[in-house]
């Protein structure tokens, strides 16, 4: 039963990856334009996110169950939400788009705590699932650290 637990665990991580993968690729390039010292660091979170993905992919067919490699219905409706939002935005779209983004990291992180709090993994896949964590307060801090988020919470 502990198994199947964490299997449910995993996926839910692996659905919040996704969600994580979907949002990144929403954010147009006229950001860039106006924020190009974010790029990088922004480009790293892709690149990290896809290997996150595949590590949790790895984990629920190590404990012997079936990836949902798909987005969370949350996530989904916080995408349209975000679109609906952004349609209305008087001011920077831009600023609006990296707050999103921002908003998105500290909910991964919730949910990335909220799943290690469970204590339902075995040590293999909290180790991994740590580890993710750690690099996504990581990226949370380098954006609210930027001077565009200095004083935001």
């Amino acid at each position: 039963m502990k198994n199947q637990e964490e299997i449910s665990v995993l996926n839910d991580l692996l659905h919040i990856t996704n969600d994580r993968i979907q949002g990144f690729e929403k954010v147009e390039g006229k950001v860039w334009e106006k924020y190009p010292d974010v790029k990088d660091d922004y480009d790293r979170m892709i690149t990290q996110s896809k290997v996150m993905k595949n590590e949790l992919i790895n984990l629920i067919i190590e404990n012997g169950g079936d990836a949902e490699d798909s987005p969370s219905v949350a996530g989904i409706l916080h995408r349209a939400w975000i679109d609906v939002k952004n349609s209305f935005t008087i001011g920077s779209i831009e600023e609006s788009t990296l707050e999103n983004v921002i908003f998105g990291e500290k909910a991964a992180i919730d949910t990335y705590q909220d799943a290690i709090d469970k204590g339902e993994f075995n040590e293999k896949s909290l180790s991994i699932v740590s580890e993710q964590l750690k690099n996504i307060k990581d990226s949370y801090h380098q954006f609210k650290g930027k001077s565009i988020y200095k004083n935001k919470d």
